[in-house]
C-alpha cells in the first residue's frame, strides 16, 4: 500500500532551534485535511539543516523509508534543496524511482504536473519533445529555486535597511517598546521562516531588548 510522508527543513548555524516548523506544519495538515489524508507523526520527517546538500540525517532516513509509488509532501521546493544542480538530479532520481513529489507553494514543479507533461511528450513519441521536456522540467525547477533565493535576499536586505534607518532616529531605548507594532509583528513573522534573518537585526531595528524580543517571539508563534 502506498504511503503519504511530510518532509518539513529549517536551517541555520546560528541561534539553532529558535526557528519554527509551525508554517510549514500549518501548510501540510490544511492540505492533509483538503484530500482527506492522515500523516501519522512516525511518518513526518524535520531536519535543522543547511538546503544545500542532501547530507541530512532525517532527510537520509526518509530516503531509505520510501518506496515506489509514496508520496513526499513539502511546503515548498525551498525545503527539498536550495541547490540547483544537485536538486535537479535528486527530483529526476525520485521521479524515475517513482516517488510523487508534492510542493504546496509550487506545484508546477510537483510530479503529478510533470508526468502529465511526459504523458503528452511520450504519445508524440518524438525526441526532440522529450529533449524540451526534460529542458522545460530543469528550468521550471531552475525558476522556482532563483524566485525563493530572491524573495529571501528581499526580506533580509528590507530588515537590514531598516536597520541602518533606525540608528538614525532619536527616541525609544532599547527595552522600552510599550507595543508590538504591526511593523515589528511582520518582521519576527519573516523572521520565523528564514533563519539568514538574525535577533541581533531585529533588536537593533527596534531597539529592543534580547528578552522582550523573544517575548514578541513567543506571542507571535504562539498565534501562527
Amino acid at each position: 500500500m502506498c504511503k503519504t510522508f511530510a518532509y518539513m527543513r529549517i536551517s541555520t548555524k546560528e541561534e539553532r532551534g529558535k526557528q519554527k516548523f509551525t508554517r510549514q506544519e500549518q501548510a501540510i495538515e490544511r492540505w492533509c485535511r483538503e484530500n482527506n489524508i492522515e500523516i501519522p507523526e512516525r511518518r513526518i520527517y524535520r531536519d535543522d539543516a543547511s538546503g544545500k546538500s542532501f547530507e541530512r540525517p532525517s532527510w537520509k532516513e526518509l530516503i531509505q523509508d520510501i518506496q515506489i509509488g509514496d508520496t513526499i509532501v513539502f511546503k515548498d521546493i525551498c525545503r527539498f534543496t536550495r541547490e540547483y544542480e544537485n536538486g535537479f538530479k535528486e527530483y529526476m532520481k525520485l521521479l524515475d524511482k517513482g516517488i510523487n513529489l508534492v510542493f504546496l507553494d509550487n506545484p508546477t514543479i510537483s510530479t503529478e504536473y510533470i508526468k502529465n507533461m511526459m504523458g503528452v511528450a511520450e504519445r508524440q513519441q518524438n525526441r526532440i519533445a522529450k529533449k524540451s521536456l526534460k529542458d522545460t522540467i530543469e528550468l521550471l525547477i531552475l525558476v522556482e529555486l532563483d524566485r525563493a533565493e530572491q524573495e529571501r535576499e528581499i526580506t533580509v536586505k528590507r530588515i537590514k535597511d531598516g536597520i541602518a534607518a533606525s540608528n538614525k532616529k532619536s527616541g525609544r531605548k532599547t527595552g522600552q517598546l510599550d507595543k508590538m507594532t504591526p511593523e515589528l509583528k511582520a518582521d519576527i513573522q519573516k523572521f520565523l521562516v528564514d533563519r539568514s534573518i538574525k535577533q541581533v537585526d531585529l533588536m537593533n531595528k527596534y531597539h529592543i531588548s534580547r528578552n522582550t524580543l523573544k517575548k514578541y517571539i513567543t506571542i507571535v508563534s504562539s498565534k501562527e
